[in-house]
């Protein structure tokens, strides 16, 4: 059984709301080191990255990329880690913090000999760039930039470009989408599964075709966990919250089946904002979702 890194990311430089820099505490304080032990694994928590706050720095000119040099150095500092720690065969469990926090996880996971796959858990496909932005939040971007659309400067980060392929990237609980977003998914060929074929087909279809396309050629999978993509009904405290979301136990039917895959390679989860929240709720399941991903099961 593979030990755990818990890596915090306490940043809100990429979202508009403020408050989901405390998201790594908050899913701290929902227990989440001593759930993953009553699992069995060996949990190391190393503690948050330094993050520079807004009133640290100010609002950069360019409105388009809103702290594009602090979040291009946080990504730089977090890639350094989760490369780290994969190297020394761990797997690492990154706490955010707001989604733009997964350049560096993907810039840390592609600079390893691991050639993995993403699954994108959201309500959002996160495939803006600076000419589609309506808002210039960076958390609208991230997996453009790892694909290689976008800012040079954060899409050669590590220089290694682009992050991940594109046919081993899924995208799931899609129910808000730009138009200009849309057509750059459709032209990176990008498997898009909204809340509406799921609806269709069920949640065990979806991550049966969603898993093998993000294994096919690939060392494992790197799951990007975006709370939002959960129904606002189960994870409220959001910065983006969208109607008609991924169900309570749809949620843990994925995380259940990704557990069985034995694919998991990496981890982030992200958008859980304790300011916006009731009574901790995004947070614990935030943490219950963790459980199933890393094989808690009724039997």
């Amino acid at each position: 059984m593979r030990e755990l890194r818990i890596i915090g990311v306490p940043s809100d430089l990429g979202q508009g709301r403020r408050g989901v820099d405390m998201g790594p505490s908050a899913i701290r304080y929902a227990g989440l080191s001593t759930a993953l032990e009553r699992l069995g694994y060996t949990v190391r928590d190393l503690g948050n990255i330094n993050v520079p706050t807004p009133e640290m720095k100010g609002l950069n000119h360019n409105t388009k990329l809103r702290y594009l040099q602090e979040v291009k150095e946080v990504a730089e500092n977090l890639s350094a880690i989760v490369r780290r720690v994969t190297e020394d065969g761990h797997l690492p469990i990154i706490l955010g913090g707001d989604h733009s926090i997964a350049i560096g996880s993907l810039a840390g996971m592609a600079q390893t000999s691991q050639n993995y796959g993403v699954i994108w858990f959201d309500a959002h496909g996160d495939m803006n760039t600076a000419d589609t932005t309506p808002s210039g939040n960076i958390h609208g971007m991230p997996l453009a930039i790892s694909l290689g659309y976008g800012d040079p400067s954060l899409v050669t980060l590590c220089a290694v470009a682009p992050k991940v392929d594109a046919k081993n990237v899924v995208l799931v609980g899609i129910r808000s989408i730009d138009p200009e977003e849309g057509k750059l998914i459709r032209e990176a060929g990008i498997r898009c599964y909204t809340m509406a074929e799921i609806d269709r087909r069920g949640m065990a279809e979806v991550m049966t075709e969603a898993i093998q396309i993000a294994t096919d050629g690939t060392d494992g999978v790197h799951l990007s966990l975006d709370l939002d993509a959960l129904d606002p009904m189960f994870a409220p405290g959001v910065g983006t919250p969208v109607n008609g979301g991924v169900t309570y136990r749809e949620g843990h039917l994925a995380m259940e089946m990704l557990a069985a895959s034995g694919a998991l390679v990496s981890v982030d989860v992200v958008e859980v904002n304790p300011i916006l929240d009731d009574g901790n709720r995004t947070a614990q399941m935030a943490v219950e979702l963790l459980e199933s991903l890393f094989g808690k099961t009724v039997m």
